[in-house]
């Protein structure tokens, strides 16, 4: 199965109760379709006493089954928790978005969107030198008077 298709046929639950396992998951979506696959992400930190991170997945052989499980679990109570059923995400790479360890402007997108060739910097900087410079509106203030000096006026 391609990974296109497999995202289609996969669902997110969340909200799970520490009591849910794989087996009860499976169990609960049966129903709508065979299913290929579930998972239920364990903690990240190996001091946590939670046996999951309350959410998990289940894949199903065909597409219309996971709509199905959708549509008809979504918002529902499971284990006395009001679960969410949504189509799943691609997973994200680790290096791209927030929470990544790489600086946004190390990235391979990031640059090939933002980056300038020299020869656009040349161009640029040479517009800039083509430029006169601007007038200093208040160089005729050299002394406390406001107004203009009598000497440059024409009266």
């Amino acid at each position: 199965m391609s990974d296109a298709s497999r995202l289609k046929s996969t669902i997110y639950v969340g909200g799970l109760e520490n009591a849910v396992n794989e087996k009860l998951l499976a169990d609960a979506f049966l129903p709508f379709g065979e299913i290929a696959d579930v998972t239920i992400p364990k903690p990240d930190l190996p001091s946590s006493k939670d046996p999951h991170r309350g959410f998990g997945y289940v894949e199903f052989e065909v597409a219309t089954d996971a709509k199905e499980a959708i549509d008809n679990m979504d918002q529902s109570e499971f284990f006395g928790r009001v679960i969410k059923v949504a189509p799943a995400k691609p997973q994200r790479d680790s290096n791209e978005g927030l929470g990544s360890k790489t600086a946004i402007w190390e990235t391979e997108g990031w640059i090939a969107q933002h980056a300038v060739s020299e020869e656009d910097k040349l161009a640029a900087q040479q517009a800039q030198d083509a430029k006169p410079p601007l007038e200093d509106p208040m160089r005729s203030l050299n002394s406390d008077a406001a107004g203009p000096r009598l000497e440059d006026s024409t009266i």
